[in-house]
């Protein structure tokens, strides 16, 4: 039988399986470190940062919507986004402010857009792999991939999940690169 955590990346596999493999490492890895924590927990800064982990999982919950909705088919952020203003350089402080959500309502909204990314993802790879083109920056001329949008949120997860790490550590002590093998979210 398998041992191999669901979240660890091919050791031999295609480009597509190498790139979402390691970006559902990250994906676990940063879900891992906001896991099982209350309103009070979640809503943790440290130093003189207004960063939280609830504020991370709000964050990242929209980055996966904006890249895999409007960034990929040009279509129009759904909810709970419907009605935020257009990304305009620096994020929004909005997709930050997790003071009239609980800790399931930001959980569940986490993954819900994670659940929402993997379904639209395999389905533009299955139609027109990492090759195709997708709507964010044709507005401006810029031809960008769908292996660009991936790339991109995996750097999103690369960052954030240093924030996490430091974050939880300073909440309970929770340490490490992964889950442990048997975690699951």
């Amino acid at each position: 039988m398998d041992q191999t955590p669901p979240w660890e990346p091919p050791f031999d596999g295609t480009e597509s399986e190498h790139l979402l493999g390691s970006l559902e490492r990250q994906r676990a890895t940063f879900r891992w470190k906001a896991d099982g924590l209350d309103d009070s927990e979640l809503a943790t800064s440290i130093g003189g940062s207004t960063l939280t982990l609830g504020g991370l999982l709000k964050h990242l919950a929209c980055v996966e919507d904006e890249k895999f909705g409007p960034n990929l088919t040009g279509a129009g952020y759904g909810p709970p986004w419907a009605g935020m203003a257009a990304w305009e350089g620096e994020p929004k402080a909005y997709t930050f402010d997790t003071s009239s959500l609980t800790a399931s309502d930001l959980y569940a909204m986490w993954d819900t857009s994670i659940s929402r990314s993997r379904t639209r993802v395999a389905e533009a790879i299955e139609t027109g792999g990492l090759d195709q083109q997708v709507a964010m920056g044709a507005d401006d001329g810029f031809v960008v991939s769908l292996r660009r949008l991936l790339f991109d949120l995996l750097e999103e997860y690369g960052r954030h999940t240093g924030h996490a790490d430091l974050i939880r550590e300073s909440i309970d002590g929770r340490v490490g690169e992964d889950p442990p093998p048997e975690w699951r979210i």
